[in-house]
């Protein structure tokens, strides 16, 4: 059996055995590696390096993906067409676990419901340290950023990522507790009552989700881009943001956020968006002559 390729069953159990791994290492509760490799012995007649090399080769489609992945499972690339389809079936079957926690969804009722000048800030809700843009780091992507691509575009990442409302708003929801928190860090308590969650208050099409402000009264106009993947993750903007971003150059951030599932990071970006990503257009407006 060694050398062969895993037969669509064999798939299935090793995929099902790693996203049951991932979701206790996501919530942080104990799991034991050599047990979950033992009983897929068992029940495969593959090896123990095997069966971990195939663990790392799921990681690495996970990261094609957008998604999160185990990290004792560094990913590896030189895997077989047919896991792909498998990961890609497990997630189409589990729509749930694209969307946010509990706790996340918790988050967004109560933000919601802070907006209007009782903003109290919440106990529960993490701190949030918004760095450069990975381009602006010296770490090489652990997979071939093209790789990653071509797989990412067949599962269409982006637009799953844009599709789940609860994600976005969830991400939503943190920037603009971040950024009335950084207000009344600085004293500016009046401005921070001010700060208004655009998107959800008044509605999409403005170009960006929030409304807030720097210390000296100046106006931010942040756009979030939220998605439980890595950094690199490709993201959806409209023509419209695109838009604004370039009208509104002065007072208008993109925020992306990343590694949602577990501990959501982020960096900015500022216009004109062209200098730090590669704008594809993906649909068009067609008129019949």
């Amino acid at each position: 059996m060694a050398g062969e390729d895993w037969t669509a069953p064999e798939i299935e159990l090793i995929v099902a055995d790693y996203f049951a791994m991932l979701d206790d290492d996501i919530a942080e509760r104990p799991y034991n590696k050599a047990e979950h490799n033992r009983a897929l012995q068992a029940r495969t007649g593959r090896s123990k390096g095997s069966i971990e090399f195939k663990h790392q080769n799921i990681s690495a489609v996970l990261l094609g993906f957008g998604q999160p992945w185990i990290p004792g499972y560094k990913p590896a690339m030189n895997f077989q067409a047919a896991l792909v389809d498998g990961v890609r079936r497990w997630l189409d079957a589990h729509p749930q676990w694209l969307a946010p926690r509990d706790w996340w969804t918790a988050s967004v009722v109560a933000e919601v419901g802070g907006t209007g000048g009782d903003h109290a800030l919440r106990r529960d809700m993490p701190t949030l340290w918004i760095g450069p843009p990975p381009t602006h780091r010296n770490e090489p992507p652990p997979v071939d950023p093209q790789v990653l691509a071509a797989f990412g575009r067949k599962w269409d990442v982006a637009a799953r990522d844009a599709r789940n409302r609860a994600l976005g708003k969830a991400g939503e929801a943190l920037v603009l507790h971040h950024e009335r928190a950084g207000l009344i860090a600085a004293g500016c308590g009046a401005l921070a009552d001010k700060v208004r969650w655009t998107s959800e208050q008044d509605g999409d099409g403005y170009g960006y989700d929030i409304l807030s402000f720097e210390a000296d009264g100046r106006e931010r106009l942040i756009e979030v881009k939220t998605t439980n993947g890595w950094e690199r993750t490709p993201f959806h903007i409209t023509a419209n943001e695109v838009a604004v971003a370039d009208a509104r150059r002065d007072s208008w951030h993109l925020v992306r956020l990343w590694n949602f599932a577990r501990a959501p990071r982020a960096f900015a970006l500022r216009p004109p968006l062209a200098d730090h990503a590669e704008l594809t257009p993906t649909s068009f407006l067609a008129a019949l002559r």
